[in-house]
């Protein structure tokens, strides 16, 4: 993802100093961040003479800017968030991804030019380039459902289609002032949907804030009819503008994506998007007469206009970076919003649990699993328990009692060491419906692999360019700082993954062959000529836990045991990878090594691997391999920005592992995983 503009040149040489008299540009750190690396440097007083004065708007604020700006001669910049702000709207306090900074008026104001207009009026706007990364950052975000404010879940209902969509907005709003709009212009605007569209529900959906109780929208109950219901549920805007036959605004933004959800909204107010021809304005802008395309439009008021934000790297950056931040900040909203309530979680691993999944209400920990039950049914939240701790009771009486059960387990970008020496994981995956390992029923990431296929070019592209940044930086699952490899036999090279024996992969997803010691017999059986190269398992060869295959038998069955090698630089040496379910079939995928499964781990039966266990019937789907590397690593877990803190997504994630920003064990978790050596047969203790 490549920035369109340089942070450091996105100023004047000079930074210019933005005298402002609204507190919120002192008190929002990221706000003052943003016009910090925008090239403004925010101060208080009386301006000189090649100062400038800031404004946020039209807000009740401005005001006293303008007045400066007016006796001194200063110019004026005003500040409104970006058209993708956050996952809560601003009054929460959640901070912006992005602003507009506009020079000559504001956006939302026809009244007269602003920047963005004027862009949009005299631009070419035809690079090729460009044009391109408009309709790829167009799919992105239709494909994530991001909008203004993503305080909604996907999956919620919208009314059956047809029907048509109207859409409320705040009173006082300034884009509604700025236009003369008001009351009698919203019930126009309700009455002329229904004349246009006799005998069809009408719906109108209110305003994030207004359902929120914190202001008041144009209409309410009292307007309700046979015809019109309102829609006050937080729902996607994509998924009900999908369902819509004709969408209807005065000036929201709603309209604006409402055109790329392949509508020609109805605009009753004069919002930036209007004039353009892709809208049916009844208050035309006179100005406003060039004919742009939907990417046109995008690529000036996404692209180009605002200032983008990246949270992680404190640095302006594009569009595409945005598309896969708000994601993973929508997401931590939409799973943990409800609370949970965790069971079969060790001591060890509460702190990072509660770090990842307890920002909106703590994570309650239970160590008996009918108390987390009971629990978690009186609070209305949501149970979490370690997968391999999941028993058959606890999920029938879940079920029986209808509350949602979610298993937890370690991502596959996991740490810079074991989870068994306890190194915190940067990642964790959350399955509703079985886990990744278990092929004995559907989980999760299997369905997000089987609809991989209708993925958008540019989310496949994305998954390339991860893949790409970690064969660049040479990551596995736990990174270690493996021993150089000896010199290798020569030969057709099969590198042969140990494992470890007890593990819940093995138990649940092989068949014939579940022993590491059977699966060498196998690899030998079927290659007698082959130079077989054996890697037994980390955690199996720090004594923690069981796998290990006796020397007598490892001398007939393997040309070397490579003991502590890295994984990652044998990966390069190999000709091929014969596995059980080893998350080293995966990597190997990444580099292009084919794979032979013995068992039934998640990455077999797509056409991606040579498959001599059962495969589940249902892994009929055929993803390109960077399908696979979407569901897996990108839409599946869950990451958190050991530096700031942040969910993230997985680029984040690549980008410490590779530095070295990541948590490492502490004195405790040391001494503690000392312990397990020694107790390495009572690895229940711990697990």
């Amino acid at each position: 993802m490549t920035p369109i503009r340089d942070p450091d040149a996105a100023g004047d040489a000079t930074p210019r100093r933005l005298f402002v008299y609204n507190g919120g540009f002192l008190t929002n750190a990221r706000v003052k961040r943003i016009l910090a690396l925008s090239g403004y440097r925010v101060r208080l007083g009386k301006p000189g003479p090649q100062d400038w004065v800031g404004v946020w708007g039209q807000s009740p604020t401005a005001p006293r800017g303008e007045g400066v700006a007016t006796r001194t001669g200063n110019p004026i910049l005003r500040v409104e968030d970006a058209f993708l702000r956050s996952v809560l709207p601003g009054r929460s306090g959640e901070p912006p991804l992005g602003l507009v900074l506009d020079e000559t008026g504001v956006h939302f104001d026809g009244r007269t030019p602003s920047d963005l207009e004027t862009l949009l009026a005299t631009h070419p706007l035809d690079d090729t380039a460009l044009l391109d990364r408009a309709r790829a950052c167009i799919a992105l975000q239709m494909q994530a459902h991001l909008s203004k404010y993503n305080a909604f879940d996907p999956a919620a209902g919208v009314p059956d289609s047809p029907y048509v969509l109207v859409l409320d907005q705040t009173r006082g709003d300034a884009s509604l002032t700025a236009c003369g709009a008001d009351v009698a212009t919203f019930r126009d605007m309700l009455v002329t949907a229904q004349l246009e569209h006799p005998g069809l529900p009408v719906y109108v959906k209110t305003h994030p804030e207004t359902a929120a109780g914190h202001r008041a929208g144009h209409f309410d109950e009292r307007d309700a009819s046979h015809r019109v219901r309102l829609l006050t549920e937080p729902v996607s805007p994509w998924a009900l503008m999908q369902g819509a036959v004709a969408v209807y605004t005065v000036s929201s933004l709603l309209g604006f994506e409402a055109i790329y959800a392949g509508h020609r909204p109805v605009v009753f107010g004069q919002p930036f998007y209007a004039g353009w021809g892709l809208t049916d304005d009844r208050m035309p802008v006179p100005r406003r007469s060039r004919q742009l395309t939907r990417a046109q439009l995008y690529a000036g008021a996404m692209l180009l206009y605002p200032r983008w934000y990246d949270p992680y790297g404190d640095r302006l950056c594009a569009l595409e970076e945005v598309l896969a931040t708000l994601p993973a900040l929508a997401r931590q909203w939409r799973e943990d919003r409800a609370g949970w309530i965790g069971t079969g979680i060790r001591l060890w691993k509460r702190r990072p649990f509660q770090q990842i999944f307890g920002t909106y209400a703590p994570v309650r920990f239970r160590d008996a699993p009918q108390e987390a039950l009971a629990q978690a049914r009186r609070r209305g939240g949501r149970l979490m328990y370690w997968a391999g701790k999941a028993t058959a009771e606890l999920e029938t009486q879940a079920n029986i009692e209808g509350v949602p059960l979610w298993r937890v387990e370690d991502g596959f970008l996991r740490s810079r060491g074991l989870g068994a020496e306890l190194v915190p994981p940067l990642s964790l995956v959350l399955d509703d419906l079985g886990i990744y390992y278990d092929p004995r029923r559907e989980s999760r990431l299997e369905r997000l692999i089987a609809d991989a296929d209708a993925l958008p070019p540019a989310a496949l592209a994305r998954a390339e360019a991860l893949r790409g940044a970690i064969l660049a930086a040479g990551l596995s699952k736990y990174n270690l700082e493996g021993a150089s490899l000896p010199p290798l036999p020569e030969g057709h090279r099969i590198l042969v993954p140990g494992q470890v024996e007890d593990d819940a992969s093995i138990r649940t997803g092989t068949q014939a062959v579940g022993t590491n010691l059977a699966l060498l017999q196998a690899v030998r059986a079927e290659n007698p000529g082959a130079v077989i190269l054996y890697k037994p398992h980390p955690d199996v060869e720090a004594g923690l836990r069981p796998g290990a295959v006796p020397e007598a038998d490892l001398a007939g069955l393997a040309d070397a045991v490579l003991r502590g090698a890295d994984p990652v630089a044998l990966l390069g040496e190999v000709q091929e990878v014969w596995t059980m379910t080893s998350l080293l079939g995966f990597e190997a995928l990444l580099r292009d090594v084919p794979v032979t499964c013995l068992g039934t781990p998640f990455y077999a039966g797509w056409g991606l691997t040579r498959d001599l266990g059962e495969v589940p019937a249902r892994r009929s789907a055929r993803p390109s391999l960077a399908g696979l590397v979407h569901a897996t690593l990108i839409d599946y877990p869950r990451y958190r920005d050991p530096v700031t803190g942040l969910p993230c997504p997985p680029e984040v994630i690549v980008e410490r592992l590779k530095s070295g920003a990541v948590p490492r064990p502490g004195p405790f978790n040391r001494s503690l995983s000392k312990l397990q050596g020694l107790l390495a047969g009572k690895a229940h203790l711990w697990r």
